[in-house]
């Protein structure tokens, strides 16, 4: 764990037997500003790590990137929050894209780009992809065991890039939104595949984080914590098995089941 993702606090620890001075491990929050074509998109609240690969990540889930190609140059000054993304192309922003949200980092969208037209242009993932319970208690159990920052501080949510048999790409940030998209930036600047891949997060798993996922083609979604009602309903349009409330040995399969199989065949 960096020194730079935590901070220490002086606190009054009270407890039924009595109170005591100790001290508190944190966890650091920062403003990323991301400036695209020289114009400031965005701040979003996050860990100070990874900056580079939250801002790709946020610009493709957004769909203001669609290939890694069309990037010409990007330059992140960590210690100033801010990066900044260069196209081949001199990308227009024009109408609701005009303006600098905050977006905050308990990941509310209020001020993003989520759209209904995201929904109705969304493509179902198409994969044939198994996984079995004994496969998915293993892979969230390894899970737990990499969050070094939650460990710490209770302060963080994480995401993880895997295969069926282990952890591929793993990432943490104070907000559920940006520790998946700081998995799917460094899978984009860095060639991995998420094609036939699961994703597994620490929190809830709402609409918006489902469109994510189905962007990235990404058939499995393993959770945590709970789904909202739109969030199982749009899992179930788009292909995507989504699997909650996955505690020790047991868990629920919210859509398309037929890909959680008892036995499977190579």
């Amino acid at each position: 764990m960096e020194k730079m993702e935590i901070e220490r606090f002086p606190i009054l620890r009270v407890t039924e037997q009595g109170r005591n001075e100790t001290e508190d491990i944190v966890t650091k929050e920062t403003p990323l500003t991301i400036i695209l074509n020289n114009r400031e998109l965005v701040t979003l609240l996050c860990s100070p790590t990874n900056l580079k690969y939250l801002a790709m990540g946020f610009l493709f889930s957004e769909g203001l990137l669609k290939s890694k190609d069309e990037i010409k140059n990007i330059i992140a000054d960590d210690r100033r929050g801010v990066v900044r993304v260069e196209t081949e192309k001199n990308k227009e922003l024009t109408g609701e894209l005009l303006f600098k949200p905050l977006i905050a980092s308990s990941g509310g969208r209020k001020a993003s780009f989520y759209r209904v037209s995201d929904i109705q242009d969304a493509a179902k993932v198409e994969s044939q992809i198994a996984i079995a319970p004994h496969e998915v208690f293993a892979l969230v159990n390894e899970f737990q065991h990499r969050s070094r920052v939650f460990k710490a501080t209770g302060g963080v949510h994480s995401a993880a890039l895997c295969d069926t048999g282990g952890i591929l790409v793993f990432s943490e940030d104070i907000g559920r939104h940006n520790a998946i998209d700081k998995v799917f930036g460094e899978c984009i600047l860095t060639d991995i595949p998420t094609d036939n891949r699961v994703i597994i997060t620490s929190g809830r798993v709402s609409s918006d984080i489902l469109l994510k996922v189905a962007k990235r083609k990404i058939p499995i979604l393993i959770s945590k914590s709970a789904p909202t009602d739109l969030g199982v309903r749009l899992a179930d349009d788009l292909g995507i098995t989504l699997i909650g409330f996955v505690r020790g040995k047991r868990m629920n399969v919210y859509t398309n089941r037929w890909r959680v199989v008892t036995q499977k065949h190579e």
